[in-house]
């Protein structure tokens, strides 16, 4: 699977109990857990990965997923993080009461939230975070959209960066390339750090354990 980040994505096999609605910067993960694992009672909707960059979209979008999805699933799980809505999202999710899981956004999830909060003092503002579909769409997500060839675009948004940190969830040759490519053209030092899914994995197998039971 190669979502781009302006694509939705639609995941059923017509027997599932727990619907996901998630960014479709999860996708590619979410689906890989499900085939892994044989999770056959989660189905999974994903809305463009590139209204984080117009997080004022992703409240109302999560809204509309929720409703349309109501009376066709015993359960819905929200993959999101607060995801720069400021807080928007949780209120439309306590409206709706629907859960979503833990985490001010997916580096914290993939991380562990408990590790990322340790390290956050010391790091949160001066480390650029890259995840597997970070380093695959860098260039249109984060290059283009804020045209950093531009003269000083690149200082004016990077500039108090010290390092680009690459949250990687596979071991993939290809992806890290990409990363240390991101890296270098942001004039930023490296740093990898293998995560693998973190409590995404955690929480879906929880929703898969609590309806096949």
């Amino acid at each position: 699977m190669n979502l781009q980040p302006d694509e939705t994505y639609e995941f059923r096999r017509g027997q599932g109990s727990v619907l996901v609605i998630a960014c479709g910067a999860l996708a590619r993960e979410i689906v890989a857990l499900i085939e892994l694992n044989g999770w056959s009672h989660l189905d999974v909707t994903c809305l463009p990965a590139i209204w984080h960059n117009t997080p004022e979209k992703i409240p109302e979008g999560v809204r509309d997923k929720i409703r349309a999805a109501r009376g066709k699933y015993e359960r819905i799980l929200i993959a999101y993080g607060d995801c720069g809505t400021g807080g928007l999202l949780d209120t439309v999710l306590a409206a709706e009461g629907v859960e979503r899981i833990e985490g001010p956004h997916c580096y914290s999830f993939f991380a562990g939230n408990a590790a990322f909060a340790a390290r956050a003092e010391e790091e949160d503002l001066t480390a650029f975070f890259l995840t597997d579909y970070l380093a695959r769409h860098f260039d249109k997500l984060i290059w283009d959209t804020y045209s950093l060839d531009r003269d000083g675009m690149r200082d004016m948004m990077f500039g108090h960066y010290t390092k680009v940190v690459y949250l990687a969830q596979t071991e993939d040759e290809g992806l890290e390339a990409k990363a240390r490519d991101a890296a270098r053209k942001l004039g930023l030092a490296y740093e990898r750090r293998l995560t693998g899914y973190g409590e995404l994995a955690t929480t879906l197998e929880r929703q898969q354990q609590d309806s096949a039971g």
